[in-house]
């Protein structure tokens, strides 16, 4: 079993879940926009056993062939906000804590300074 297979098989429900909303989302586009499997695969440049595992969520499809489907339905724009680093709440969390952390550091060294300022000039 290869790596790609391992990982395909491992998905966490989560992520196969929204695969299969994603890919009933781009059958009901083809079907609202009264495009056959048989044209809408060939726009996609894909064969209808595979269009039909797009459409079915299938993981082991191309992200290239979803990101087509994007494009075709005229959503290709939103795939770079799905990972874009300012909604990345973890990355953003793990720089707060950083900072919090470096503040800290320099907050104690400030403390200190300041006791010392002050016990030099008598208060």
């Amino acid at each position: 079993m290869s790596k790609a297979t391992q990982a395909i098989a491992a998905l966490p429900p989560a992520v196969a879940e929204a695969l299969k909303r994603l890919g009933e989302n781009l059958a009901v586009a083809r079907i609202r926009r009264k495009e056959s499997q048989r044209v809408w695969a060939q726009r996609l440049g894909v064969s209808v056993p595979t269009l039909i595992r797009m459409e079915q969520g299938d993981a082991g499809v191309s992200a290239g062939i979803y990101a087509t489907a994007l494009w075709l339905i005229g959503r290709v724009q939103s795939l770079p906000d799905v990972a874009d680093p300012n909604q990345d709440r973890g990355a953003l969390e793990m720089d707060v804590r950083e900072a919090l952390r470096r503040r800290a550091v320099r907050s104690g060294v400030s403390v200190e300074a300041r006791l010392a300022r002050k016990k030099a000039r008598g208060e």
